[in-house]
């Protein structure tokens, strides 16, 4: 089974998604699962990790009721305040339902947010629920990252969109040697996620994109690497059955059961759907 581990549904309001702006104007609209649905039949994708898009209790609980109406849903990373006094019962709130992960944005966060002793309480609080982390960092931030994932050796991470290189300015290093070092860590599991976004919109190749791939395979090697297309972002860049496409193309030369790690056992693992 094929399982796109990333993408996001949302009721734009230009309020909330403020971070959209003009050079992204194709995704101010509504997104939902009957748009996914057609797009993911089209790709040969037939199943879907729902990843937040807001800071809100009440979005997680919008996309656990979306995975309840749709089968194709497997799971949600939603989000919760690890850094409130309440955070063990707000994560038992959720017990019993497709919430397979948590995700902060982190990227918003000055790094020393991730050395915070109640963010660090409240993520200690995840592995008792099965519940991954998801780490959504831009690359700078990995040494940062790769601090906090040793402080619980315990608790399974999925880093999200290969941490964001700089892949608009060709930059390898020091990406490339700090990934390397996160991925020394056997708790960790990496996203092949977000990469158009981070390259220029309208001029990127897949041959400026396959270093980036092929660092991460050396580094996590398939059987901690998972397919995610981030829709509906990509789409500033790349449509959803392209992106789909084009990591087939960039994983064709590994064994079929490889292939079929990065294609949806990978996540299957991570997230214990």
């Amino acid at each position: 089974m094929t399982i796109d581990a990333h993408q996001h549904f949302w009721k734009y309001t230009p309020t909330e998604f403020g971070w959209i702006d003009d050079t992204m104007a194709v995704i101010r609209r509504d997104f939902l699962p009957a748009d996914l649905e057609r797009a993911i039949a089209d790709a040969r994708v037939e199943g879907v990790i729902s990843v937040q898009a807001r800071q809100s209790v009440l979005e997680t609980a919008w996309l656990l009721e979306l995975a309840d109406q749709h089968d194709f849903i497997h799971g949600v990373v939603g989000w919760v305040a690890l850094i409130s006094r309440t955070v063990v019962d707000d994560i038992g709130s959720f017990a019993g339902s497709k919430l397979k992960g948590v995700r902060h944005v982190l990227q918003g966060e000055p790094d020393e947010y991730m050395s915070r002793p109640e963010f660090n309480n409240g993520l200690a609080e995840l592995r008792y629920h099965d519940l991954a982390y998801d780490v959504l960092i831009v690359e700078r931030q990995l040494p940062a990252a790769t601090e906090l994932v040793d402080q619980h050796p315990q608790q399974t991470f999925v880093l999200d969109h290969l941490a964001k290189p700089r892949i608009r300015a060709n930059a390898i290093s020091p990406w490339r040697e700090n990934l390397r070092e996160i991925a020394r860590r056997e708790n960790v599991f990496c996203k092949i996620s977000g990469m158009v976004s981070e390259a220029d919109y309208a001029a990127w190749t897949p041959n400026q994109l396959r270093p980036y791939v092929d660092v991460a395979l050396e580094a996590f090697g398939p059987r901690r690497l998972m397919f995610g297309s981030d829709w509906p972002v990509c789409l500033v860049a790349c449509g959803y059955r392209r992106w789909a496409d084009l990591v087939r193309e960039f994983i064709s030369q590994l064994a079929p059961d490889e292939q079929r790690c990065i294609l949806g056992e990978t996540a299957e693992r991570a997230y214990r759907l």
